[in-house]
């Protein structure tokens, strides 16, 4: 009989409490928040217990993995699986390595989904895994197809940043655009108007923070930011 995986879950903001409604029927979970005492069917303890176990997942912002990372470390078993969920993956992974003991395996993941993306369930929603040097993703990758139902993509995490670059950042700038245009109902649309809109309305409700972390903590974001203000603004000459 194949033994189920303990899982500590680090974080239960937004996406870590998604996270801990979805494995919590599938895994022995257990999850960690300073801010968080009790969450439904998942049992909340000290970091130490939760970093014990034989899967960590680090679900906080990108810019708290290190400190993340050093809270777990003296608490992490042999050869314990260290997963983070951030939206880019080269530095996060980076300081996994040099936060975590040797001999800690370490997977990168993005799921590329939300709360509100996700609120119809996971079923066909996409997640990406960047595995570090020697880390066989097949069982985990076999967990999320099989049990969650996700679409599942390996990638280094050179190749997903630079993706996620136009993928993830650029429209997430359009959308942070229209919806600070705050514009009003329209009696009547097109339907690019709609999707456009619908577009804009999957993330009007997502942080400041993520979206901080999107643009800013993608290395490849910057460059393509900065052709996008340039075509638009020889877009705009053209119209004068």
């Amino acid at each position: 009989m194949t033994s189920i995986p303990s899982v500590g879950l680090i974080g239960l903001g937004a996406f870590g409490r998604l996270a801990a409604t979805h494995l919590a029927p599938h895994l022995d979970l257990v999850a960690h928040d300073p801010a968080v005492s009790a969450l439904k069917d998942v049992d909340c303890v000290c970091v130490a217990e939760a970093a014990a176990r034989d899967i960590v997942i680090l679900a906080v912002p990108v810019q708290l993995i290190g400190e993340a990372c050093q809270q777990v470390a003296g608490h992490l078993g042999p050869g314990a699986l260290v997963l983070d969920v951030a939206s880019v993956k080269l530095g996060p992974m980076a300081a996994m390595r040099d936060n975590l003991p040797a001999g800690t395996r370490i997977l990168g993941t993005h799921p590329l989904f939300g709360p509100q993306s996700a609120a119809d369930g996971l079923d066909g929603q996409s997640i990406v895994l960047c595995p570090d040097d020697g880390v066989d993703p097949a069982c985990i990758a076999d967990f999320l197809r099989d049990d969650l139902r996700l679409d599942v993509h390996i990638s280094d995490a050179d190749t997903h940043d630079r993706t996620m670059a136009s993928v993830q950042a650029l429209t997430h700038l359009v959308s942070r655009v229209i919806t600070d245009l705050d514009l009003p109902a329209a009696p009547y649309t097109t339907r690019s108007y709609e999707l456009l809109k619908q577009a804009a309305d999957l993330v009007a409700g997502d942080s400041d923070e993520l979206f901080r972390a999107i643009e800013r903590h993608n290395p490849y974001a910057g460059a393509l930011r900065a052709r996008f203000f340039e075509a638009a603004r020889a877009l705009d000459a053209r119209l004068e």
